[in-house]
């Protein structure tokens, strides 16, 4: 399997060449947002939050510096892990995967305001495509990002999932998550990861690549790229059979010199798809990186309108998958009328 990872940027040359030479394969692409990546962490922390807050009381944050012996790797995670969860009871999980350049302590609007409704949301980070991509010398970027490109990082990053949830599992937290609603959650890369992890298959050198992780119960899919050098997706998608939300957005466009990935693949992916109980919702307006952490990014407006109704919107459509309730996901249709230019609920209003 050949996963090719592009990061768009408007300043730095020598990674936009990077990216033109990163063809082939199975190809996944992400732009992080139009800005250099190289201060794109310095910018996040440096803009004022325009999302409502979770309250604090209401989750816990606990790290953990995981290794896998096995493949000599290490795994770091951030649990969100619900306040209010009583001694005796346990709590879905979520085990959600960046995109490139991320890290464990990105998309903290979702995972702590799943753990607020009682969802334990377990943050990977992949370290082979984390934020250490963006440090060190700007002109050895590209060969980094070459690195990250390459088909063993994709390969361990789907075996992180596998990892981390091991250990989670067999964790004093494992005590308490219920081992019947596991969900896997990641944008860009990270959603190619999740979809490796719920049974997309694709054939290399007369062999099928199966990263299936049956424990896995439900989907959630935030700006999935297309994979690649697969003719036909429905193919590489057919041996998905759980639930899946896909999320993405009418600007959700890719756009790199030599490159172009333009917002319909993400309805592509979401068509070629198999499972029950498909949703998709394509918000008007916004961009890649609306749903990272990254506040502005799509519209200073628009961002924390799509930030809040995609977290409302994935809260749904769990509801709908383990408890029956598709009443959640025609309401919130309805609520967020305004921001959506497309909607399709699991039960296929």
């Amino acid at each position: 399997m050949n996963p090719r990872i592009l990061t768009g940027t408007t300043r730095r040359k020598a990674l936009l060449a990077a990216c033109g030479l990163l063809g082939g394969g199975l190809l996944i692409c992400q732009v992080q947002a139009q800005s250099d990546p190289l201060n794109a962490l310095a910018q996040t922390e440096a803009q004022q939050p325009l999302l409502a807050e979770v309250p604090a009381g209401s989750y816990q944050v606990k790290e953990f510096d995981w290794r896998d012996a096995g493949r000599q790797r290490e795994v770091p995670v951030r649990l969100y892990w619900p306040s209010q969860l009583a001694a005796d009871a346990k709590a879905p999980l979520v085990v959600f995967s960046h995109g490139i350049g991320g890290s464990r302590r990105g998309y903290s609007y979702l995972g702590a305001y799943w753990a607020s409704q009682g969802y334990a949301s377990l943050h990977l980070q992949h370290v082979g495509s984390d934020r250490q991509l963006w440090m060190g010398n700007p002109f050895s970027l590209p060969g980094r990002l070459q690195g990250a490109a390459q088909d063993t990082e994709a390969i361990n990053r789907v075996q992180d999932l596998h990892f981390a949830l091991d250990q989670i599992l067999a964790s004093p937290q494992g005590q308490q998550i219920d081992k019947r609603r596991i969900i896997a959650a990641g944008h860009s890369y990270g959603a190619n990861t999740t979809l490796l992890a719920i049974g997309a298959r694709v054939e290399r050198k007369g062999e099928l690549l199966d990263f299936r992780d049956k424990r896995i119960q439900a989907a959630i899919i935030l700006s999935a790229p297309p994979f690649y050098g697969e003719t036909d997706p429905a193919k590489v998608l057919a041996g998905v059979t759980v639930p899946s939300l896909h999320i993405t957005a009418t600007e959700d466009v890719i756009r790199v010199p030599g490159y172009f990935s333009d917002a319909s693949d993400r309805i592509a992916i979401y068509e070629a798809t198999a499972g029950p109980r498909k949703t998709l919702a394509v918000f008007q307006g916004g961009s890649h990186s609306i749903f990272t952490d990254r506040g502005g990014t799509g519209g200073v407006a628009l961002n924390p309108r799509v930030k809040t109704a995609t977290r409302e919107l994935s809260l749904a459509f769990l509801r709908s998958v383990f408890d029956g309730l598709d009443d959640p996901l025609q309401q919130w249709g309805l609520q967020n009328k305004g921001l959506l230019a497309r909607y399709v609920s699991g039960s296929g209003s």
